[in-house]
């Protein structure tokens, strides 16, 4: 079960990666599109996405890491009948 948990985190690794960096690439196009702004927004909008991405890498790499070593980042959830 261990490796499915880390199989499942890799993926969110390559999408916690890619999503922001494509998400801000594309809003800066359809803005220089949409408002006529220059080029410069294209620029703005890869920084941004870098910046996004390395940010998403960093977190998922240390919940790999947390889960590799049998860490939980997290308390499990109350489920509905466990409530006081």
């Amino acid at each position: 079960m261990k490796e499915i948990t880390l199989l499942t985190w890799l993926t969110q690794l390559g999408l916690s990666v890619v999503i922001p960096l494509a998400g801000w690439i594309l809003l800066a196009l359809w803005l220089r599109n949409r408002f006529a702004l220059g080029n410069w927004i294209i620029w703005a909008g890869i920084i941004l996405g870098m910046i996004s991405a390395i940010h998403g890498l960093i977190r998922s790499l240390k919940t790999l890491s947390a889960l590799a070593n049998g860490k939980e980042t997290q308390p499990p959830p109350v489920a509905f009948n466990d409530h006081d």
